[in-house]
């Protein structure tokens, strides 16, 4: 049996969904593959290029800004699952201005996303607002300091369903971040000068995690169920609807990239960092190039 590590760098449904699905299915063990899955959250470069990862973002920031050589081989969802949660008095993206927000580092993948999508509505990260930086988790301080007052908004992913935790506690969901900035994000990659991409055991997680992707769209009741594991605070009704909104329609069928979506991903990306887009789509996501 082949073995490998894979280290997933965030938690809650974005990150973990297909390998967990891959996983509780049986698929790694009918490829004949032993996959170890890590917490990589809080490893360094240097750690987490020994083996494959999940976290596509940070590794095109890596290859960007590190020259680490990572490519992408298989790809979930281009629509990051991460969502402006704020108090109420703030309608819009735009009423952000002057606010204290709760947001991951700069140079952190959903950091760079979320400053990417503000400029977008016309917001200076660094000038118009404050943020309030803090390392990924289960957004559970987050939603203890709007409670409080100590935070006007927070960027939380999906750990929680934002539209059901809006509504219980009289909160708005100002946006989401896959209606703002779409890239190739979450699957597998592989730095290539230590891991051979076509190696047994990494092509062998590949497919397991293209059927993962199947029962994504086949088999509704499977995937709500898996994601309960995930959404333990909220009702059967509520994790299907989140399924229905934010998975079903935007997790890719095949696992394959849009090229055209990674292209303007980059160029954004690397504007954002202040660094020289060195990588093509085709060079980073080597997938066939398809629509999502």
């Amino acid at each position: 049996m082949y073995t490998v590590d894979l280290a997933y760098v965030g938690r809650g449904l974005h990150e973990e969904l297909v390998a967990h699905i891959a996983d509780q299915q049986g698929y790694y063990a009918d490829e004949g593959v032993h996959v170890a899955l890590r917490d990589g959250c809080s490893w360094d470069e240097e750690r987490l290029r020994r083996g494959a990862t999940i976290g596509l973002g940070r590794a095109l920031l890596s290859r960007l800004t590190d020259g680490i050589p990572w490519v992408a081989l298989q790809v979930n969802t281009h629509r990051p699952l991460f969502w402006f949660l704020a108090r109420p008095g703030l309608a819009s993206l735009a009423d952000l201005a002057g606010r204290r927000l709760a947001v991951h580092a700069p140079r952190t993948a959903p950091g760079c996303f979320t400053r990417i999508v503000l400029r977008r509505a016309g917001l200076d990260p660094d000038r118009d607002l404050r943020t309030v930086v803090r390392p990924p988790g289960d957004y559970g301080m987050d939603l203890r300091r709007l409670h409080d007052g100590s935070i006007d908004a927070a960027l939380v992913g999906s750990t929680m369903a934002p539209e059901a935790v809006a509504a219980e506690h009289g909160w708005q969901v100002l946006a989401w971040v896959g209606d703002h900035f779409r890239i190739p994000t979450v699957g597998v990659a592989v730095d290539p000068t230590c891991t051979d991409p076509d190696d047994p055991a990494v092509q062998a997680v590949v497919r397991a995690h293209r059927r993962a992707l199947r029962v994504i769209h086949d088999e509704p009741d499977t995937t709500v169920r898996h994601m309960q594991t995930f959404l333990g605070r909220h009702t059967a009704d509520e994790v299907r609807a989140h399924y229905e909104t934010f998975v079903a329609p935007y997790f890719t069928t095949g696992g394959q990239a849009d090229l055209a979506v990674g292209a303007g991903a980059i160029t954004a990306v690397a504007t954002e960092l202040g660094v020289p887009a060195t990588v093509t789509a085709a060079e980073f996501y080597r997938t066939a190039a398809t629509a999502p």
